[in-house]
């Protein structure tokens, strides 16, 4: 069913215009990512289709009386009203109709005159049609539901509102939007001040909803898990593609081949054409040169494609570091009473890239002081290899001097070998030219700042890159180029951050915070979100710590306060090396479908695209086994 429809819809700022002749339709059950470079004016339309500002040109239309809700960003709440109160007003228009029906039964119980208990029984049936189809018996269920899963503690459900911070106050505002379930949900940056369990929660929830949605997100997991159709704002203009996040940049970027190719033929038949009529402008031939003139005048002429494109990010050659960057055994870090991490045990071997991920105030940070050396830890060891030279990019980038310029915060101190032409070329290689590397550095946005830092890190020479959030201010296409950036580089790479799909490209292993625990994974993200399934589909409780690497590599599991309660065996004994090569060898054969399920041959060939569906879901199920054996296997092999 048709929800809304934009028609020639165009929005500018004086005369440069954000968009011209926008025109697309959201139907029921479309969850449509919104995706663009910033400041290309994806905000400015969701405002415009949310009634908030004006087009200069075109309509947008709401069909068949749907109702639209918008996801502000600014809370503003009464006072005194509780966290559950201000949650439940999300269904005043059920409510008030609650209360009716309410009234109805009253009367009905009594009235004495028979025309009249007709009407109101009439009325009693229709009110509680209407309630049951709403689910409005449960609204109170629904509330606490939807704030659990945004992180909301039963205990703070009779706390007053304004009592909460700016980012749990926002998840209160997405808490009545996805309570109110309007035809049409905008969801601007939805999953901002969320831990990565709330968000996976919302992801979940939102892919199981009817509505119709339109998604600005710049997290691209979130919006590969949740949207089935992407909306690209670019060159003023929106195209359409279907399918998720993965499939828009697979589409996008074969679209953009075919535009290319179809333009150089364009050209090369032009320039052919225009040659032969230089030759042949007179004499004998001139009359058939004419025609070709004509038929130039003709052609529609196509215009060069242009796709959206991140700064040309590269860490410049490093010298080489020993074979293990670092060896870290048995790690402790308290805080008084508070413990972080405790027996934390990995190596870092030369040229891996090491992920590290969890909750705010979880210990990451810390964990990146002491193998800097800048922090102690309680106990453990941490030895850092022979030759290691570590660049830190901190969140706050105090690596760079606000108040000078760009080219000269990001120019090395001790370098007499650099020149104003080599610092110009680096810069404009992380995205940063023209006039503005004489600005000073803080009068930069946040993603310009982040990319001096990164260049900074470049040119001082290091061959060990710790980076602590390095795509909190960088959007989709600059976290691509980092992350190409990253994959190439030859030295050696540790990182912090909440981006999961920056973590699935990057990470060789992972080092992850949950529920009171850390574990190495070995593998990107989605091995731990293996894992993670593994253990939940398995009932295992929360809280239960995983196998974790030991002091020399080998695996071993968390010891167990009962030892005595060592689980029997279920799989046949085999070897923890085997079970990892047939893991590797699934999850290579999974990528194999997947890829095979995005071509246009496999789709029209109806028999081979069920076999190809049936066998995805078989490797998965036997992947989620072989998880399950692996982890037996660490635990009770001897």
């Amino acid at each position: 069913m048709l929800l809304l429809s934009c028609t020639n819809v165009s929005r500018g700022y004086g005369a440069t215009p954000l968009f011209e002749d926008v025109e697309f339709e959201i139907h029921a059950g479309e969850r449509v990512g919104f995706v663009g470079p910033n400041g290309a004016g994806k905000t400015t339309l969701l405002r415009i289709l949310a009634g908030l500002d004006e087009p200069d040109g075109g309509k947008v239309t709401l069909h068949a009386g749907a109702r639209l809700g918008l996801l502000q960003q600014v809370a503003a709440f009464p006072e005194g009203r509780t966290l559950f109160d201000e949650a439940r007003t999300a269904f005043d228009e059920l409510l008030a109709t609650q209360r009716e029906y309410e009234a109805a039964a009253e009367e009905l119980a009594t009235a004495t005159d028979e025309g009249r208990r007709k009407q109101l029984s009439a009325r009693f049936d229709r009110l509680g049609e209407l309630l049951r189809h709403h689910d409005a018996f449960e609204l109170d269920h629904k509330v606490e539901g939807v704030l659990a899963g945004l992180g909301f503690k039963e205990s703070d459900f009779a706390r007053a509102v304004n009592t909460f911070s700016g980012g749990q106050q926002r998840r209160l505002l997405l808490a009545k939007l996805l309570l109110s379930a309007p035809d049409i949900m905008l969801l601007d940056e939805p999953s901002n001040h969320l831990d990565i369990d709330t968000t996976r929660w919302l992801e979940n929830y939102l892919a199981q909803q009817p509505e119709g949605m339109l998604v600005v997100s710049h997290d691209r997991y979130f919006l590969d898990k949740v949207t089935n159709k992407t909306f690209e704002l670019h060159a003023r203009k929106i195209t359409s593609f279907p399918g998720s996040f993965r499939q828009y940049v697979r589409l996008r970027d074969e679209k953009f081949e075919r535009e290319l190719k179809e333009f150089e033929a364009q050209q090369e038949y032009i320039e052919k054409q225009e040659e032969y009529i230089r030759r042949a402008h007179y004499g004998q031939l001139a009359k058939q040169a004419q025609s070709r003139v004509k038929a130039l005048d003709k052609l529609d002429r196509r215009e060069k494609p242009t796709k959206v494109s991140g700064p040309n990010i590269a860490f410049s050659e490093v010298a080489r570091s020993g074979d293990n960057v670092f060896h870290v055994e048995d790690l402790t870090k308290r805080f008084g009473d508070l413990k972080l991490f405790e027996n934390l045990s990995f190596d870092l071997p030369r040229g891996k890239r090491l992920g590290v991920m969890g909750p705010n105030g979880c210990g990451k940070t810390t964990l990146l002081k002491i193998l800097l050396g800048d922090e102690e830890p309680t106990s453990g060891l941490v030895q850092r290899g022979h030759l290691v030279f570590p660049g830190y990019l901190d969140q706050h980038l105090a690596i760079l001097d606000p108040e000078k310029s760009v080219i000269r915060a990001v120019w090395p101190d001790d370098d007499p070998q650099q020149t104003e032409q080599k610092m110009r070329d680096l810069l404009g290689s992380f995205g940063l030219q023209g006039e503005i590397i004489e600005h000073p550095i803080k009068s930069l946005s946040g993603g310009e700042r982040s990319r001096a830092a990164l260049a900074k890190l470049t040119v001082n020479g290091a061959n060990l890159l710790i980076l602590d959030e390095p795509t909190n201010h960088l959007d989709i296409w600059a976290c691509d180029s980092l992350e190409e950036a990253l994959k190439v580089y030859e030295g050696t790479c540790i990182v912090v951050s909440h981006d999961r799909y920056f973590l699935n490209r990057v990470a060789d292993l992972l080092i992850v915070f949950a529920n009171g625990t850390v574990e190495v994974v070995y593998g990107n993200y989605d091995t731990y979100e293996l894992l993670r399934q593994s253990r939940e589909a398995n009932g295992e409780r929360r809280g239960v710590s995983p196998p974790v690497s030991g002091a020399k590599g080998e695996s071993r599991a968390p010891v167990s306060d009962a030892k005595s309660a060592k689980r029997k065996r279920v799989f046949p004994y085999r070897k923890v090396p085997d079970l990892e090569a047939d893991i590797a060898a699934a999850e290579k054969k999974i990528a194999d479908l997947e890829t095979a399920l995005q071509t246009p041959d496999v789709y029209r060939d109806a028999p081979k695209l069920r076999d190809t569906m049936t066998a995805l879901e078989q490797t998965k199920d036997a992947l989620a086994r072989l998880y399950q054996h692996w982890e037996e296997a660490v635990e009770l092999n001897g």
